[in-house]
């Protein structure tokens, strides 16, 4: 087996204390094993069953299925009828976070949406009254309005603006902000895919400083009493901890809400209650994930006719949604 190269051999030993922690990592991401595809049902699941299924984990949901090794849904028919949504186990773990909210949510704002996996997530297991997908990198829209409309999800709306706007216009508006932040995507080397740089310093502080941005933008979205999902597919933890240590200084309204169900993923980096996914678990390629809470009491009656005013005065935001809103 050839040695792992340096900066990720420096890396590992930044993350863990243990050589043998150390030296499982570097092998996940060195010498990638496939992961079991994963399915997220939207419709009732048939009889018979379609696929060769895995035994749940205990946090798992019950619409989320793991597959055996070697099953293709995405090639099933029904995929392509909208019944279910093929995406990483890590993304469920990143998501399940979300199944911790018992009080209504009338709102979500998935702040980074494409291709739109965690959109849906939230959409299934919390039934919202309004589902907002933004993405602000416009070539990635066609794949986030084409699975909303393939899965139908409805009502929902896909737009492409600037956090800085919406922060604006979308002040204390959504009862769960979502923040699967743009970050330098380390996992993908334990999927075998090739991301070169995305272990130098660098790069992992260009990244971390532009989720410090978008954040803090969120944040101003989130209503009282409201939620902010933050997460991410990088293992640093600049990119992690310390950026939702940072938003908690600068946010004291925000408060991190625990997640019993999965303490045995606790992040050992800090003493925050947020959770991680590492590859050598054999479950996902990786994640990172934490919920916080917006303790603010509301001042005035919860009403919707900021979101409504802006859907439809809004000439960015009308001639889309006429387009995408199902």
């Amino acid at each position: 087996m050839e040695p792992a190269p340096r900066l990720l051999q420096k890396f590992s030993q930044k993350l863990f204390d243990q050589p043998d922690q150390q030296n499982q990592f570097l092998t996940a991401l060195t010498h990638p094993q496939p992961f079991h595809p994963c399915i997220l049902w939207l419709q009732p699941k048939p009889n018979p069953f379609p696929f060769a299924v895995e035994p749940p984990i205990d946090w798992q949901p019950d619409f989320v299925d793991r597959l055996a090794l070697g099953e293709k849904p995405g090639q099933h028919a029904l995929h392509q009828q909208g019944a279910f949504y093929c995406l990483d186990f890590s993304s469920v773990f990143a998501a399940s976070v979300l199944l911790t909210i018992q009080q209504p949510v009338s709102v979500v704002l998935d702040m980074c949406a494409a291709p739109g996996g965690k959109s849906i997530f939230a959409w299934k297991a919390l039934q919202p009254q309004q589902l907002l997908c933004n993405e602000v990198i416009g070539k990635r829209m066609g794949a986030l309005i084409s699975n909303l409309k393939r899965c139908h999800i409805q009502p929902s709306f896909a737009f492409s603006l600037d956090s800085s706007l919406l922060a604006v216009q979308l002040s204390q508006t959504a009862d769960l902000v979502l923040v699967d932040a743009p970050c330098s995507g380390q996992s993908l080397l334990a999927k075998g895919e090739k991301n070169p740089g995305c272990f130098h310093p660098v790069t992992i502080n260009k990244n971390a400083n532009r989720q410090k941005r978008i954040l803090a933008n969120s944040a101003q979205t989130v209503a009282p009493q409201g939620f902010l999902a933050y997460m991410t597919c990088a293992y640093s933890p600049q990119e992690n901890e310390q950026v939702s240590e940072w938003l908690l200084q600068k946010f004291p309204q925000f408060q991190p809400v625990e997640v019993p169900y999965l303490r045995a993923y606790q992040s050992h980096l800090t003493d925050l209650p947020c959770y991680r996914m590492f590859p050598q678990s054999g479950l996902g390629a990786g994640a990172f994930t934490i919920l916080l809470q917006n303790t603010e009491t509301p001042t005035e009656p919860r009403t919707i006719q900021r979101l409504t005013d802006f859907l439809e005065q809004h000439p960015v935001i009308h001639s889309i949604a006429k387009l995408t809103h199902i």
